[in-house]
């Protein structure tokens, strides 16, 4: 796998975030994102379910870059995201026969990939530093939280050339479960609805951990507006 995927599969949305123009622009970008998702994959997994491998094949070639991305976002490292790509892609071909259609192929693989990295960074040993939970049932009554607005991104506030190591080393701050959130909506552009079915919580679950990872990549981005590099 090459290493390029990942950032070719990243950068341009990134750097669409970053250089945002008008709220109104952004609306419709999320309006339209929100838009029920219609299941491009069905014969091929209808295929991939009757045997025929190199349907599966086709999946795999389709979701490669996207997947890449999304790990390599979680994990900040390519070798990790190689691994886990084919664990990946091995437990989806083994549980294929089993999908049932209840949720769009999309779906059910993001779903896969994002519960197969977060307890691969479980196992890693990454120390979280505050409850979940908490953190979930406090942001969801903050008042800030209930007057901010879907445009309201971080992501977008930073200068791509001068402060994407700042953000790669806030992003990996944040707690793995945060870190994804940021990664499907800001990095790969998923809506919130698509967001709520993969890691099946809540959108208001998903609305407030994004609105406490955004509030926290500020706080790890102000001291280098402050004091930026010359």
């Amino acid at each position: 796998m090459n290493s390029s995927i990942a950032l070719s599969s990243v950068a341009r949305p990134l750097t669409d975030l970053l250089s945002s123009g008008s709220d109104s622009g952004i609306k419709s970008k999320r309006k339209a994102m929100d838009q029920p998702r219609v299941d491009e994959d069905r014969e091929l997994v209808a295929r991939a379910q009757s045997g025929d491998a190199s349907a599966f094949d086709e999946l795999v070639v389709k979701y490669t870059p996207r997947l890449y991305g999304l790990v390599y976002n979680m994990t900040s490292n390519h070798e990790d995201t190689n691994d886990l790509l084919q664990d990946i892609f091995a437990k989806a071909y083994k549980a294929i026969r089993g999908f049932r259609g209840k949720s769009s192929f999309y779906t059910w693989v993001h779903s896969i990939a994002v519960n197969m990295t977060l307890n691969f960074l479980k196992k890693r040993g990454r120390r979280f530093q505050l409850s979940l939970d908490d953190v979930d049932s406090s942001i969801q009554n903050d008042k800030e939280f209930l007057e901010a607005t879907a445009t309201s991104s971080p992501v977008r506030e930073a200068d791509l050339s001068e402060l994407q190591k700042r953000l790669n080393e806030a992003m990996m701050k944040l707690s793995d479960e945060h870190r994804a959130v940021v990664t499907m909506f800001h990095i790969m552009g998923m809506p919130h609805a698509e967001i709520s079915k993969i890691l099946r919580v809540s959108e208001g679950t998903v609305r407030s951990r994004l609105f406490y990872a955004n509030r926290q990549l500020q706080n790890y981005l102000e001291e280098f507006r402050k004091n930026p590099v010359s």
